[in-house]
Protein backbone atom coordinates (compact mmCIF):
# COMPACT_ATOMS: atom_id res chain seq x y z
CA UNK A 1 0.00 0.00 0.00
CA UNK A 2 1.28 3.47 -0.90
CA UNK A 3 1.26 5.86 2.06
CA UNK A 4 0.20 9.42 1.19
CA UNK A 5 2.02 12.08 3.19
CA UNK A 6 0.57 15.39 4.36
CA UNK A 7 2.31 18.68 3.61
CA UNK A 8 3.48 18.80 7.25
CA UNK A 9 4.96 15.31 6.99
CA UNK A 10 6.68 16.17 3.72
CA UNK A 11 8.14 19.27 5.37
CA UNK A 12 9.58 17.06 8.12
CA UNK A 13 11.13 14.78 5.51
CA UNK A 14 12.50 17.90 3.84
CA UNK A 15 14.33 18.83 7.04
CA UNK A 16 16.05 15.43 7.02
CA UNK A 17 16.77 15.97 3.35
CA UNK A 18 18.42 19.33 3.98
CA UNK A 19 20.83 17.75 6.47
CA UNK A 20 21.59 15.02 3.94
CA UNK A 21 22.20 17.53 1.14
CA UNK A 22 24.50 19.59 3.36
CA UNK A 23 26.44 16.43 4.19
CA UNK A 24 26.92 15.63 0.51
CA UNK A 25 28.24 19.15 -0.07
CA UNK A 26 30.87 18.55 2.60
CA UNK A 27 31.78 15.17 1.08
CA UNK A 28 32.29 16.86 -2.29
CA UNK A 29 34.93 19.06 -0.67
CA UNK A 30 36.65 16.04 0.90
CA UNK A 31 36.94 13.80 -2.16
CA UNK A 32 40.55 13.57 -3.33
CA UNK A 33 43.16 10.89 -4.08
CA UNK A 34 44.42 9.33 -0.85
CA UNK A 35 41.30 9.73 1.27
CA UNK A 36 39.51 6.52 2.21
CA UNK A 37 35.80 5.79 2.03
CA UNK A 38 36.14 4.70 5.67
CA UNK A 39 37.17 8.26 6.59
CA UNK A 40 34.17 9.58 4.67
CA UNK A 41 31.89 7.17 6.51
CA UNK A 42 33.25 8.33 9.88
CA UNK A 43 32.77 11.95 8.85
CA UNK A 44 29.15 11.29 7.86
CA UNK A 45 28.35 9.66 11.18
CA UNK A 46 29.79 12.64 13.07
CA UNK A 47 28.10 15.19 10.81
CA UNK A 48 24.69 13.62 11.28
CA UNK A 49 25.13 13.38 15.05
CA UNK A 50 26.06 17.06 15.17
CA UNK A 51 22.76 17.87 13.44
CA UNK A 52 20.62 15.61 15.63
CA UNK A 53 20.17 12.99 12.92
CA UNK A 54 21.15 9.34 12.61
CA UNK A 55 22.28 7.10 9.71
CA UNK A 56 19.29 4.84 9.12
CA UNK A 57 21.05 2.05 7.25
CA UNK A 58 23.51 1.38 10.07
CA UNK A 59 22.18 -1.80 11.64
CA UNK A 60 19.72 -2.45 8.80
CA UNK A 61 19.75 -6.23 8.25
CA UNK A 62 23.15 -6.28 9.98
CA UNK A 63 24.76 -3.56 7.83
CA UNK A 64 27.56 -1.97 9.86
CA UNK A 65 28.17 1.43 8.26
CA UNK A 66 26.63 4.89 8.04
CA UNK A 67 27.04 4.96 4.25
CA UNK A 68 27.37 2.72 1.24
CA UNK A 69 30.55 3.47 -0.70
CA UNK A 70 30.60 1.97 -4.19
CA UNK A 71 33.81 2.37 -6.21
CA UNK A 72 34.28 2.00 -9.97
CA UNK A 73 32.55 -1.25 -11.02
CA UNK A 74 30.48 -1.46 -7.83
CA UNK A 75 26.89 -0.53 -8.65
CA UNK A 76 25.62 -0.14 -5.08
CA UNK A 77 25.85 -1.35 -1.46
CA UNK A 78 29.65 -1.29 -1.33
CA UNK A 79 31.28 -1.32 2.11
CA UNK A 80 33.41 1.67 3.21
CA UNK A 81 37.07 0.66 2.99
CA UNK A 82 40.38 1.72 4.53
CA UNK A 83 42.03 1.47 1.10
CA UNK A 84 42.85 4.92 -0.31
CA UNK A 85 40.90 6.22 -3.27
CA UNK A 86 43.07 6.60 -6.36
CA UNK A 87 43.28 9.33 -8.96
CA UNK A 88 40.75 8.45 -11.67
CA UNK A 89 38.38 6.47 -9.44
CA UNK A 90 34.68 7.20 -9.18
CA UNK A 91 32.84 6.57 -5.90
CA UNK A 92 29.15 6.65 -5.05
CA UNK A 93 28.27 7.66 -1.50
CA UNK A 94 24.72 6.67 -0.56
CA UNK A 95 23.04 7.42 2.76
CA UNK A 96 19.65 7.44 4.44
CA UNK A 97 19.13 10.06 7.16
CA UNK A 98 16.60 9.89 9.97
CA UNK A 99 15.57 13.09 11.71
CA UNK A 100 12.97 12.33 14.35
CA UNK A 101 10.45 9.95 12.78
CA UNK A 102 11.16 10.82 9.14
CA UNK A 103 13.69 9.76 6.53
CA UNK A 104 15.43 11.07 3.42
CA UNK A 105 17.67 9.14 1.00
CA UNK A 106 20.21 10.38 -1.53
CA UNK A 107 23.29 9.11 -3.38
CA UNK A 108 25.88 10.95 -5.45
CA UNK A 109 28.79 9.74 -7.53
CA UNK A 110 32.03 11.68 -7.21
CA UNK A 111 35.08 11.72 -9.44
CA UNK A 112 38.40 11.35 -7.63
CA UNK A 113 41.09 13.64 -9.03
CA UNK A 114 41.38 13.46 -12.81
CA UNK A 115 38.85 11.00 -14.20
CA UNK A 116 38.65 9.72 -17.77
CA UNK A 117 36.43 11.32 -20.40
CA UNK A 118 34.34 8.15 -20.37
CA UNK A 119 33.81 8.45 -16.61
CA UNK A 120 33.00 12.15 -16.96
CA UNK A 121 30.30 11.39 -19.52
CA UNK A 122 28.92 8.57 -17.36
CA UNK A 123 28.54 10.89 -14.36
CA UNK A 124 27.00 13.65 -16.47
CA UNK A 125 24.46 11.39 -18.18
CA UNK A 126 23.53 9.55 -14.98
CA UNK A 127 22.82 12.81 -13.17
CA UNK A 128 20.89 14.19 -16.14
CA UNK A 129 18.84 10.99 -16.40
CA UNK A 130 17.77 11.47 -12.76
CA UNK A 131 16.44 14.93 -13.57
CA UNK A 132 14.75 13.66 -16.74
CA UNK A 133 12.85 11.26 -14.50
CA UNK A 134 12.03 13.93 -11.94
CA UNK A 135 10.52 16.11 -14.70
CA UNK A 136 7.92 13.40 -15.29
CA UNK A 137 7.04 13.02 -11.60
CA UNK A 138 3.86 15.10 -11.74
CA UNK A 139 0.27 14.50 -10.70
CA UNK A 140 -1.60 12.44 -13.29
CA UNK A 141 1.44 10.83 -14.91
CA UNK A 142 2.18 7.16 -14.36
CA UNK A 143 5.27 5.73 -12.72
CA UNK A 144 6.26 4.27 -16.07
CA UNK A 145 6.56 7.79 -17.49
CA UNK A 146 9.35 8.45 -14.97
CA UNK A 147 11.04 5.12 -15.71
CA UNK A 148 10.85 5.51 -19.48
CA UNK A 149 12.25 9.04 -19.47
CA UNK A 150 15.35 7.76 -17.66
CA UNK A 151 15.87 4.74 -19.89
CA UNK A 152 15.26 6.61 -23.14
CA UNK A 153 17.77 9.31 -22.32
CA UNK A 154 20.45 7.01 -20.87
CA UNK A 155 20.38 4.52 -23.72
CA UNK A 156 20.42 7.28 -26.33
CA UNK A 157 23.68 8.43 -24.73
CA UNK A 158 25.17 4.93 -24.96
CA UNK A 159 24.76 3.64 -21.41
CA UNK A 160 22.76 0.76 -19.94
CA UNK A 161 20.27 1.04 -17.07
CA UNK A 162 20.60 -1.41 -14.17
CA UNK A 163 17.49 -3.59 -13.76
CA UNK A 164 18.19 -5.37 -10.48
CA UNK A 165 17.87 -2.34 -8.17
CA UNK A 166 15.06 0.21 -8.05
CA UNK A 167 13.88 3.32 -6.28
CA UNK A 168 11.25 3.05 -3.59
CA UNK A 169 8.71 4.82 -1.48
CA UNK A 170 10.05 6.29 1.75
CA UNK A 171 8.65 7.96 4.85
CA UNK A 172 8.90 6.61 8.37
CA UNK A 173 10.30 3.42 6.86
CA UNK A 174 13.27 3.16 4.52
CA UNK A 175 11.52 0.99 1.95
CA UNK A 176 7.85 1.61 1.25
CA UNK A 177 5.64 1.19 -1.80
CA UNK A 178 5.87 1.87 -4.67
CA UNK A 179 8.93 0.34 -6.26
CA UNK A 180 10.40 2.71 -8.85
CA UNK A 181 12.17 0.99 -11.77
CA UNK A 182 14.38 3.09 -14.03
CA UNK A 183 13.42 1.34 -17.25
CA UNK A 184 10.26 0.23 -19.01
CA UNK A 185 7.43 1.56 -21.19
CA UNK A 186 5.68 4.86 -20.58
CA UNK A 187 2.02 4.94 -19.67
CA UNK A 188 2.14 2.04 -17.24
CA UNK A 189 2.33 1.64 -13.48
CA UNK A 190 0.55 3.49 -10.70
CA UNK A 191 -0.92 6.91 -11.29
CA UNK A 192 1.03 9.62 -9.46
CA UNK A 193 -0.95 11.44 -6.77
CA UNK A 194 -0.27 14.40 -4.52
CA UNK A 195 1.46 13.31 -1.32
CA UNK A 196 3.39 10.38 -2.74
CA UNK A 197 7.06 10.41 -1.70
CA UNK A 198 9.67 8.15 -3.26
CA UNK A 199 13.27 7.96 -4.41
CA UNK A 200 14.44 8.06 -7.99
CA UNK A 201 17.94 6.61 -8.19
CA UNK A 202 19.12 5.52 -11.64
CA UNK A 203 22.25 3.37 -11.84
CA UNK A 204 23.94 3.47 -15.24
CA UNK A 205 26.71 1.23 -16.54
CA UNK A 206 29.26 1.81 -19.28
CA UNK A 207 28.82 -1.82 -20.33
CA UNK A 208 25.90 -4.22 -19.98
CA UNK A 209 23.23 -3.75 -17.32
CA UNK A 210 23.72 -7.15 -15.67
CA UNK A 211 24.93 -7.28 -12.08
CA UNK A 212 26.41 -9.79 -9.66
CA UNK A 213 26.68 -9.77 -5.87
CA UNK A 214 29.89 -10.52 -3.94
CA UNK A 215 30.09 -13.27 -1.34
CA UNK A 216 29.50 -10.65 1.39
CA UNK A 217 25.86 -10.64 0.27
CA UNK A 218 25.80 -6.85 -0.20
CA UNK A 219 28.29 -5.53 -2.76
CA UNK A 220 26.70 -5.45 -6.23
CA UNK A 221 29.04 -5.12 -9.22
CA UNK A 222 28.71 -4.82 -12.96
CA UNK A 223 28.89 -8.29 -14.47
CA UNK A 224 31.45 -7.23 -17.08
CA UNK A 225 33.64 -5.07 -14.78
CA UNK A 226 32.60 -1.79 -16.42
CA UNK A 227 32.13 1.49 -14.54
CA UNK A 228 28.82 2.26 -12.84
CA UNK A 229 27.40 5.52 -11.46
CA UNK A 230 24.31 6.49 -9.47
CA UNK A 231 22.49 9.68 -8.55
CA UNK A 232 19.49 9.70 -6.25
CA UNK A 233 17.00 12.17 -4.82
CA UNK A 234 13.99 11.78 -2.57
CA UNK A 235 11.04 13.60 -4.14
CA UNK A 236 7.47 14.45 -3.19
CA UNK A 237 4.57 14.74 -5.63
CA UNK A 238 2.90 18.11 -5.04
CA UNK A 239 0.31 20.30 -6.75
CA UNK A 240 3.16 22.59 -7.79
CA UNK A 241 5.22 19.83 -9.38
CA UNK A 242 7.93 17.51 -8.03
CA UNK A 243 9.56 18.75 -4.84
CA UNK A 244 13.14 17.57 -4.38
CA UNK A 245 13.61 16.99 -0.66
CA UNK A 246 17.35 16.22 -0.80
CA UNK A 247 18.61 19.28 -2.64
CA UNK A 248 19.71 22.61 -1.19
Amino acid sequence: MITIKSKEEIDKMGKAGQILAACHKEIARMIRPGITSWEIDQFVEGFLAKHGAIPEQKGYKGYQYATCASINDVICHGFPSKNPLNDGDIVTIDMVVRLGDWLADSAWTYGVGNISSEAQKLLKVTKESLYKGIEKAVIGNRLGDVSNAIQTYAEAEGFSVVRDFVGHGIGMDMHEEPQVPHYGPAGRGVRLKEGMVFTIEPMLNVGQYFSKVDLDGWTARTFDGSLSAQYEHTIAITSEGPRILTEQ
